[in-house]
């Protein structure tokens, strides 16, 4: 390392954030940039420490190489600096922007709670590659003769297509939604990320050779089977978009809503789409003038609350059945691993109430329409406490509380018993050959998985294009 005592020497910084006075009035990203001689003296704070934790198991899935940038950063070699994180990481671009940074919570430096800003100079290296035009299309210098079929268009998806197209086969990529890029558009609000970032990486991959179906819902537009006799080898990338169900009574009643239709309904807004696609039934959920109750405690709620409070809440209410965490994990018994500890989201900053330890018992109304969410304290177990019940005022409550797995009225139940599922209704396929239980079909990202970070399904779809790289022709160059 150029600056070995520069962790000693320079202070960790931050990216700031829009006043939320100001940012609650568009939906647009609302991060400051670090000034580019700021990001190297971040970038020098990379430590020799020997095990970089940081891209190893623990710490980055896709194994990002972050000493090696951190360093050209620091020397001035942005270029280079573009190429290596590109060559472990696709889109690197976005998860600068959303991955929640576990890279950071293994770095040596967070034993002393000032980790090197990984995140923010993984998103500088990106941008400054896109406004360099250091960023180009690679297209393959021969093809191999093969077609390969991906369904879905999300990170896991368009990763895996990159990666084989460059390989040399021809790539389609099927999506059931006008553009690309799954649960990362329609999904994550544009106040996260922006979704001309996906509409430079689809041209991108266009431009490499891989051609885009939008509109094709496989299972219903087009059968599995059908995709798998055109094609060489199938990759099933659709996701797992099937919500948890609350099991509370009430979810009947006007007002109540699962998250993913209200977050995908704003992204179309937005984006200047439908907000209501041709095929759904769906009604216009709108948080303008309404008292709004979030039930879950992850990204998904937290999304919920940042687009609330943009359409107009008079107040939002985020509950969360777990304990409040501590404040500071305890070092030596956690790290180098994610930890447990209180985080305030950016959303949650903007004026959210938060409810821990608080169970939602049911959801109660009038005329048919929302008025309450009925609670209780629980304890340890999770187990409701008599005597501790409340309600809090309600006129729109959205529930979100994970996902259950991939939707089932699809391809699978078209596939039936020949398409094997797991324990948890995932697509059953591993991690050494990704092959699923139909020949030439295979399986990566949260339809195996189950939901999980962009970065993983990047990961799985890398290592999937890899897979069937090595299945089609015999062997592979595509990396680990």
């Amino acid at each position: 390392m150029a600056k070995v005592t520069g962790f000693l020497e320079i202070d960790r910084q931050e990216q700031k954030y829009a006043p939320a006075s100001d940012r609650i009035r568009h939906f647009r990203e609302f991060t400051i940039p670090l000034a580019e001689d700021e990001v190297q003296r971040q970038a020098a704070r990379c430590m020799d420490c020997g095990i970089p934790f940081c891209h190893g198991p623990t710490g980055c899935p896709v194994h990002n190489q972050i000493p090696d940038w951190n360093d050209l950063v620091f020397q001035g070699d942005w270029e280079l600096a573009v190429r290596n994180l590109h060559s472990t990481n696709n889109f690197p671009e976005f998860t600068g922007r959303i991955c929640p940074a576990p890279c950071e919570e293994a770095c040596t430096l967070n034993l002393e709670d000032v980790p090197v800003n990984i995140k923010s100079v993984e998103q500088a290296i990106a941008d400054k590659g896109w406004s360099e035009g250091w960023i180009v299309p690679e297209p393959a210098a021969s093809k191999t003769g093969k077609a390969v079929a991906v369904v879905g268009s999300g990170p896991a998806g368009m990763a895996a297509a990159q990666q084989l197209a460059r390989a040399g086969h021809t790539v389609h990529l099927y999506e059931r939604e006008p553009k690309a890029g799954g649960l990362l558009r329609y999904g994550i609000p544009d106040f996260k990320m922006e979704k001309h970032y996906i509409d430079k990486r689809v041209a991108q991959l266009e431009a490499e050779g891989v051609t885009f179906h939008y509109n094709v819902d496989v299972g219903s537009t087009v059968s599995l089977d059908e995709l798998a006799e055109r094609h060489d080898a199938v990759i099933l990338c659709a996701g797992a978009e099937r919500p948890r169900d609350p099991g509370v009574g009430g979810m009947e009643l006007e007002g109540c809503h699962w998250a993913m239709p209200y977050l995908v309904q704003q992204n179309r807004r937005v984006g200047g789409e439908p907000e209501i696609s041709a095929t759904s039934n769906e009604a216009p959920i709108w948080a303008a003038g309404k008292h709004v109750v979030v039930i879950g405690g992850g990204d998904t709620a937290s999304d919920c609350v940042g687009t609330a409070f943009r359409q107009g809440a008079l107040s939002v209410t985020q509950l969360d059945i777990r304990p409040i965490p501590p404040l500071m994990e305890d070092k030596l018994t956690v790290w180098p691993y994610w930890p447990t500890k209180f985080r305030t989201s950016s959303s949650q900053a903007e004026g959210a109430e938060r409810e821990f330890s608080a169970a939602t018992l049911a959801l109660v109304g009038e005329d048919g329409h929302v008025t309450g969410v009925k609670c209780a304290r629980v304890d340890e177990k999770r187990r409701p406490i008599e005597g501790t019940e409340f309600i809090l005022r309600a006129d729109l409550v959205l529930a979100a509380i994970g996902f259950s797995g991939p939707r089932l009225d699809t391809y699978i139940a078209q596939a039936g018993e020949k398409l094997e599922l797991d324990g948890r209704t995932n697509v059953k396929a591993n991690t050494d050959d990704y092959k699923t239980s139909i020949d030439k079909v295979f399986a990566a990202g949260d339809v195996r998985r189950g939901q999980s970070l962009v970065v993983w399904a990047i990961r799985e779809g890398r290592q999937a294009a890899r897979a069937v790289d090595k299945f089609l022709t015999g062997t592979t160059n595509l990396p680990v």
